[in-house]
């Protein structure tokens, strides 16, 4: 079979600017199908949330499986599985069902496909039964289910125990997710499926896929088991290397701090065998963004397995910086030998930091008593051609007095931090020396009120007088 499955995914979708995550490498290889014939039974989902695309995308794909392990063994003329491997049908909603028996007939596989409506709720653990009964003890063939399914456990027990059984029997598990709105359990499936999980779990981000992942899976269980393999990778510049973890299989070496070399003498030769090498990187730039992990990653082996390892992404955040003061241009000069004095004129020197402190005061004339005042100042700058150049707005409540009669309230020490003009380029350097010309705009009005609306719904009479000495006069 070759090559059956190449995967690589990020521990997390998300990270800080200098964060770390976690990447994983995963193959699994097998013996020819051809000369070490298969069982597969293929448990699709035909729930209620596979209406319309879903389902027709997943037929495609299944009815594809079908045909290219019946190109691969031989049997494509005759409208057959050749080779002794077999093929079954499961589909499942809220009960399980054999469509079909482990059968050769292309035909036949293909109108039990088609015949699937989607319906219903998901039933995962009556799958695994059905899906295991089909399989015959006494046949030598190797024992597979390629389980398809788009959304997580609503009906039945749970499917756990079932799964685990079924491994525990020597039967192989892959299993296919597409990850669309019915809620798919990833990590349930990352349990169903054999181990290690990366090598067989492979999550379809939309329907549309769906075929190529069938397709991808059925061309990888046709291929013989691999063996010198080399995966060579390349990060993206913005990560670094941090720490490599001992592979399961093979040896795997840092090149440099972006770029690693794992290598396997054998895989999948004499059995089905998996292979999992992680390793942690470290967002090294300063910029935020999604960005693509791995710049490059190539595969090699003695058979020409063609393989291919997904692109995953990571959204960066990083703080936005900046730097107010710039560090000066450095001068360069030198002390002659035997000399043990030196005069240097380093040029001219700006004082830094130009910025000044606007201390404002304002009185609110006749505030009555009882009453809270909202106060807003709003700070303008006029720069030297003429524009207009906002320096920020400051509000207050200023407290309610209960002296007698209305007062005047002074407000004090209103401050603002006046800074060098950084946001205009095109404005000259601003000296202490210079005149800077500013506008302020003070707004002022009370907050309370002891105004009241007249209430329609009040059974009022002409002149009738309302609470508050509010009165209506009906005409």
């Amino acid at each position: 079979m070759g090559v059956t499955f190449s995967n690589k995914t990020v521990s997390t979708d998300q990270i800080d600017c200098n964060g770390t995550l976690k990447i994983t490498l995963a193959l699994t290889a097998s013996p020819n199908i051809v000369t070490n014939p298969v069982d597969i039974v293929l448990v699709l989902d035909r729930s209620g949330s596979m209406r319309g695309s879903p389902l027709s995308n997943m037929k495609s794909g299944a009815k594809k499986f079908v045909e290219i392990i019946s190109e691969t063994t031989g049997g494509a003329a005759t409208g057959t599985i050749g080779s002794g491997s077999r093929i079954a049908v499961v589909s499942f909603s809220d009960t399980a069902v054999a469509n079909t028996q482990l059968i050769t007939s292309v035909s036949t596989l293909d109108a039990a496909i088609d015949s699937l409506v989607a319906n219903g709720s998901t039933n995962h653990a009556d799958a695994f039964t059905k899906a295991i009964e089909l399989f015959e003890p006494a046949s030598s063939n190797q024992k597979i289910i390629v389980l398809f399914t788009d959304g997580e456990t609503t009906a039945g027990p749970d499917p756990t125990p079932i799964a685990q059984a079924t491994k525990d029997d020597g039967i192989t598990v892959y299993c296919i997710g597409l990850n669309g709105d019915s809620g798919l359990n990833v990590d349930a499936l990352n349990t169903w499926a054999s181990q290690p999980a990366a090598s067989y779990v492979l999550i379809a981000p939309d329907d549309m896929q769906l075929e190529d992942f069938f397709e991808e899976l059925a061309k990888d269980l046709t291929k013989p088991g691999a063996t010198n393999i080399i995966i060579h990778e390349m990060l993206n510049p913005d990560f670094n290397i941090v720490s490599l973890l001992t592979p399961t299989v093979g040896s795997a070496n840092v090149l440099d701090t972006h770029t690693l070399e794992w290598n396997i003498a054998s895989l999948g030769v004499t059995a089905d065998e998996g292979a999992v090498l992680e390793f942690y990187v470290q967002h090294v730039a300063q910029t935020s963004g999604v960005k693509e992990v791995n710049q490059s990653i190539t595969y090699s082996d003695t058979e020409g397995n063609a393989v291919t390892f997904p692109s995953p992404t990571v959204t960066v955040n990083c703080p936005t910086i900046v730097d107010p003061e710039p560090c000066p241009t450095p001068i360069d000069f030198s002390i002659p030998g035997c000399t043990d004095s030196v005069t240097i004129d380093v040029g001219d020197l700006s004082l830094e930091s130009l910025g000044r402190i606007v201390q404002l005061n304002a009185t609110v004339q006749n505030v009555c008593p009882g009453k809270r005042v909202a106060l807003a100042v709003v700070l303008t700058e006029i720069l030297s051609d003429g524009s207009k150049q906002s320096r920020g707005m400051k509000t207050f409540t200023l407290p309610a007095h209960y002296q007698s009669g209305c007062q005047n309230v002074q407000v004090k020490c209103i401050k603002f931090v006046l800074p060098e003009n950084l946001d205009t380029p095109s404005q000259p350097p601003v000296s202490l020396c210079q005149t800077r010309n500013l506008q302020v705009q003070c707004f002022a009005n009370y907050i309370d009120t002891d105004f009241v609306c007249c209430d329609a719904s009040h059974p009022a009479t002409t002149g009738t007088t309302f609470p508050y000495g509010c009165s209506c006069r009906l005409k």
